[in-house]
């Protein structure tokens, strides 16, 4: 009895979702777990047989429909274009999750350059914002969706050497909450989910070495690393938690903001 309300609650059958950036990383799990729950996937980003493969074996093990495009956030015409391609193919879009992102150059201040800062701003802050306007023009005319922005504890908090990303993440916060001030009432709900340290294949090998093991205990009060699975519960939350939430900040960092 309890699963199945869980189900019901938690289901996204009948659901089409699009995920920039979604064949790997963080925005492959989630887009694994919206598969999971039931819900139709557009992967996109600029590989598209990445995308293509990606979307492939998520067919094939969820049993659901999906499919892969190539993307550049950066360019709006694309995004318009792309975005109505997934419209023909499945109907709708009732979840956008903005996962596509660069780390930008790691350099002080007085020696970042213009494109090393035109370089994160463009992915991180103005790729959400063009793939966001273009599938919220059709979320206005279902009057209903959600949009997903992944920003970081970093748009809450500084770091030395990383100004391009803290501003760009801090920017995609305050988007947020201006989109969903703005599309409230359409029925659509913008929330940002903000992770901190999460553990994937990719970082492993540093949060086992000494400095990793260092790091963790002086910055997380938890005193480990976040799981991916902690992070697609969240984003499962997102996508089919009550209308009330909306313009909100989910930070998942073990209580690294808090100190």
């Amino acid at each position: 009895m309890a699963s199945d309300i869980l189900e019901r609650l938690f289901s996204l059958k009948g659901k089409t979702v699009l995920v920039t950036g979604g064949y790997k990383g963080i925005g492959r799990a989630i887009a694994e777990t919206y598969a999971e729950a039931g819900a139709d996937v557009a992967l996109v980003a600029r590989n598209l047989l990445g995308c293509q493969a990606a979307a492939k074996e998520i067919a094939e093990k969820y049993k659901v429909r999906a499919m892969g495009k190539a993307m550049d956030v950066n360019d709006s015409k694309k995004v318009d274009t792309v975005v109505q391609e997934v419209v023909a193919e499945f109907g709708r879009i009732d979840v956008l999750v903005n996962s596509a992102g660069i780390p930008g150059s790691e350099k002080p201040v007085l020696k970042m350059t213009d494109e090393d800062l035109d370089g994160v701003m463009n992915v991180d802050f103005r790729g959400t914002f063009l793939t966001s306007r273009a599938v919220a023009q059709v979320m206005v005319k279902q009057k209903s969706g959600r949009i997903i922005n992944i920003s970081s504890i970093l748009g809450k908090i500084a770091a030395r050497n990383m100004v391009g990303y803290c501003a760009s993440k801090a920017a995609v916060i305050q988007l947020t909450r201006v989109m969903a001030l703005e599309l409230m009432r359409d029925n659509i709900q913008v929330n940002a989910l903000c992770p901190g340290y999460i553990l994937t294949e990719f970082n492993r090998d540093f949060f086992e070495s000494e400095a990793g093991k260092g790091l963790v205990k002086k910055m997380i009060p938890l005193n480990r690393v976040g799981t991916l699975d902690e992070l697609k519960s969240t984003a499962l939350y997102l996508a089919t938690c009550p209308a009330f939430l909306t313009g909100a900040e989910l930070y998942i960092d073990g209580g690294h903001t808090i100190i």
